[in-house]
């Protein structure tokens, strides 16, 4: 770590968060970045870091070197769940001025003027509660991303997030309907709900709510918010109330997407998920009977450690049988400290392989999937350069020059470039 860098520092410079990884990460880099701006930290680059695989560590490191490169005069601050796990790493880096942990990143007072602490770590298991930050907006983006847990109680044995996020808390629900009142009144035709284990919400909460009552009553509270998302579920905890929302609330879109890491029951277990594969199927079809145009997406992992070549064709046979099509497929990589690490560890070429045939496959069914809209109506909310999104997170290319924000029903024409294309 070097010291700061005060001379030769452009005054008129705006903060810039450069966020890896998931959509709790955005939302968090928004917030970051509000703080640094009220802060004056002008010519300050702050990078939100990843931890979720060795390769997602990787990059985040490398772009802390290239941005250093080229901005040899700026303040570089590191943050984020990879910092949370191994400060002192980052602080030995000469490329960075500062570190700081998930828990502070999120204060104001971690980025004011005269608070220029090298590191800046507390203890992530220690904390208890986490609160909603009013984000204004997301820099032009018509979906906003909102916090409403974090961290998480489970102990999967190839995951090391838990350590970088700690235990599971929620925001209260007054809170929540609060800060997404303020950004729809914004402009924000979509919300994403968002957290390290969305399924887990409420559970230390007075009342114990859940996800799906969340759900329903936000979109009762906010009649004017047009679409509502769900970021990662897991199908085990899933709960009657989300299932009721899904069948009766059209505003909440028919897009799902599942933490389902395989789809082989052995393979599940040596995970420590709490879900089986028939458990992914069932969930999948119970959903498609009350809302039959609902899509599906999954994170998958891809060479667990252990995996034969029978388990990994049932996890393959898995997209089919359970109708997925957004897929996230990581090909798997040792955290150390993780349970997983202490296990026989597949060949690094086979995972390398079956990575490579899940993608394929998920590409085929992608494919299938936008062959199907071809003559069907969608919702599409435009971003910009004439593309949006569909209710399905499909990109959808639209003919007219429309303004980002807008909500339009179109007609789907053609499959053109991995893309839908409208009237």
């Amino acid at each position: 770590m070097t010291s700061l860098r005060n001379n030769a520092v452009d005054k008129t410079a705006r903060p810039k968060v450069v966020s890896f990884g998931c959509r709790l990460n955005t939302y968090e880099s928004a917030v970051i970045q509000e703080h640094a701006i009220a802060a004056g930290r002008n010519n300050t680059i702050i990078v939100n870091t990843c931890a979720v695989t060795q390769e997602a560590e990787r990059q985040g490191r490398q772009s802390l070197r290239r941005l250093r490169r080229n901005n040899p005069d700026a303040e570089i601050i590191a943050t984020g769940c990879a910092v949370q796990l191994n400060p002192q790493a980052y602080a030995d880096m000469p490329e960075i001025d500062r570190v700081i942990g998930n828990e502070d990143k999120m204060k104001a007072e971690s980025f004011a003027a005269d608070n220029n602490q090298p590191i800046l770590i507390s203890d992530i298991m220690t904390v208890r509660e986490t609160a909603s930050h009013m984000v204004e907006g997301f820099n032009g983006r018509t979906r906003a991303f909102v916090q409403i847990q974090q961290g998480c109680d489970h102990r999967c044995t190839f995951c090391i997030i838990p350590f970088a996020r700690g235990n599971n808390r929620s925001v209260p629900m007054g809170r929540l309907f609060k800060e997404v009142r303020e950004l729809v009144a914004n402009g924000h035709k979509e919300i994403v709900l968002t957290g390290v284990d969305i399924t887990g919400y409420g559970s230390d909460l007075p009342g114990t709510p859940t996800l799906g009552q969340l759900a329903r009553r936000l979109l009762a509270a906010v009649p004017d918010l047009p679409r509502l998302r769900l970021s990662s579920l897991d199908p085990a905890e899933a709960d009657e109330d989300l299932f009721h929302v899904i069948a009766n609330e059209p505003r909440l879109l028919p897009h799902f997407h599942i933490s389902a890491q395989a789809g082989d029951d052995l393979i599940l277990k040596r995970m420590k998920r709490r879900h089986l594969r028939q458990d992914i199927i069932s969930f999948c079809d119970r959903i498609r009977s009350a809302r039959p145009d609902t899509v599906f997406g999954a994170d998958i992992i891809a060479g667990f450690p252990t995996e034969t070549d029978a388990q990994f064709k049932n996890t393959l046979n898995l997209l089919a049988d359970a109708g997925l099509t957004h897929l996230h497929i990581f090909p798997y990589s040792i955290r150390v400290g993780t349970p997983a690490a202490l296990m026989p560890q597949v060949e690094k070429a086979v995972i390398k392989q079956r990575a490579a045939e899940l993608r394929a496959a998920g590409k085929s069914a992608m494919g299938v999937f936008l062959e199907s809209r071809v003559g069907s109506r969608a919702s599409v909310l435009m971003e910009d350069n004439g593309l949006g999104n569909s209710e399905h997170f499909v990109p959808v290319k639209v003919g007219a020059d429309l303004q980002p924000g807008a909500l339009i029903d179109v007609t789907i024409e053609a499959v053109q470039d991995g893309q839908l294309v409208a009237a």
